[in-house]
């Protein structure tokens, strides 16, 4: 008979746990059979003693069947989704699953809602005006199969185990636990039906994985996880030690994802939407090489199919398109202010995780799940590190409803802006790929 305090003491023993353990151990806490300072010392054990694969692979498989598992087979084609552990100023679902989905490949994802600096892609989508981002599984597939391209809010009954951990992780400090990041990220993602998953893992200052060792693990567990479970997959290390584009808020992104769709987009955020859509084009058996799917998604992205794609899923999710074109009919902030230089040099840093703590004070993103968002709030970072900025130019546009907030963000915004007076070079964006267990160092 197995206790659920055996296997606590196994696992903080550093014992590994078999399938049925572990299964048991799951489904009590769901039932509430386990109470949950029992599965709180669990969590903690794990933290410390980590997992092995098969453990991980045996947790995330009980975190899927935990709930239902969506059913795309009425989608034509090799479905694909993609995922980012998220980042600050971190655009890249807006810009390259559009250009993905134009370019032949179906796009069914169902996203979250963002914690911590801003708000996920569906706050950012909510940003359109009419937007409906919570949609029946018939209209989602109907919308994928019409248009190519649908982005919902997960399900209720998606992996309750997830939501269940999550919430006891959260208050015990064990959430930047590897093992527990790729069960819940994969558990997720393999309930969501898609064949084909691309993981955007973020490393740096701005991210949870803060250097690229802990980062490299990650991926590679989740890769391994990805395939196991049937998945192709591919996980790309990119850089978050400084925001990868240049908006931080909701509808300040949304704008931001129709100028890059348009040709006009930060060069760092198109160099991590090309790389990661090339992948997302080989894996689904579109593009037979990097170079063709780069070729791919940029001649989408200058005959403007990209941005025409985007407008497609909008107008089919009952946004209004015309709010893509003129900014003025998306959300808007009473005060904008700018941090100009006062005198002249290079930048050298911008602490992402700082800029993106200082958008969330101005009510960009949520501290708390029951948070209310101001979508109109955030910040724009008009230089980055490597820039020349002359004395008198704006740094930053701060864009905030409520001057208490903004007096409040503008020192720690100074402090996260470092300066030289040498000429600094430019980081790495993109720093490996992981793909069926072997990782490439670019």
């Amino acid at each position: 008979m197995i206790r659920a305090v055996d296997v606590i003491r196994k696992k903080r023993d550093g014992v590994p746990l078999g399938d049925d353990e572990i299964d048991y151990f799951l489904k009590g806490c769901c039932s509430g059979d386990i109470p949950d300072y029992q599965t709180a010392a669990f969590l903690m054990a794990t933290y410390f003693r980590g997992m092995n694969e098969k453990e991980v692979f045996s947790l995330t498989d009980s975190m899927v069947r935990s709930g239902k598992v969506v059913d795309l087979s009425g989608i034509k084609g090799t479905k694909v989704d993609k995922h980012s552990t998220g980042g600050v100023a971190d655009t890249t679902t807006l810009v390259v699953c559009p250009l993905v989905a134009s370019c032949g490949a179906p796009i069914a994802k169902m996203s979250g809602r963002g914690l911590g600096h801003t708000g996920g892609t569906l706050d950012k989508l909510e940003a359109i005006p009419g937007m409906k981002v919570s949609l029946t599984l018939d209209e989602f597939v109907n919308i994928v199969n019409s248009v190519g391209i649908s982005i919902i809010s997960q399900t209720d009954d998606l992996v309750p185990a997830d939501k269940k951990l999550y919430s006891l992780r959260d208050v015990t400090a064990t959430v930047d636990s590897i093992p527990l990041i790729a069960s819940s990220v994969m558990s997720k993602k393999i309930a969501g039906g898609s064949d084909v998953i691309v993981l955007d893992v973020k490393v740096g200052k701005g991210a949870f994985m803060k250097d690229l060792k802990d980062a490299m693990a990650l991926a590679k567990m989740m890769v391994n996880i990805g395939e196991t479970s049937g998945r192709r997959t591919v996980a790309v290390l990119t850089d978050m030690n400084q925001p990868l584009g240049r908006a931080i808020g909701n509808s300040l992104e949304v704008i931001e994802a129709c100028e890059a769709l348009k040709g006009r987009g930060p060069s760092e955020l198109m160099e991590v939407c090309l790389a990661l859509g090339s992948y997302m084009l080989i894996l689904a058996g579109i593009a037979q090489s990097f170079d063709i799917a780069s070729k791919m998604l940029q001649d989408a992205l200058v005959s403007g199919r990209g941005m025409d794609k985007l407008k497609e899923m909008v107008k089919a999710q009952g946004g209004d398109i015309n709010a893509l074109e003129d900014y003025s009919l998306l959300p808007q902030a009473k005060i904008k202010y700018e941090l100009k230089a006062q005198e002249d040099f290079y930048i050298s840093e911008l602490d992402a995780e700082k800029l993106g703590l200082c958008a969330m004070k101005l009510g960009a993103g949520r501290a708390k799940k029951e948070d209310k968002i101001d979508l109109a709030v955030g910040m724009v970072v008009n230089k980055k590190v490597g820039d020349y900025v002359s004395s008198g130019e704006s740094v930053v546009t701060i864009h905030g409803n409520d001057e208490r907030l903004v007096e409040e963000v503008l020192p720690e915004i100074k402090s996260a802006v470092k300066t030289s007076k040498q000429k600094v070079a430019k980081g790495k964006l993109i720093h490996a790929v992981v793909q069926r267990g072997l990782a490439q160092f670019l």
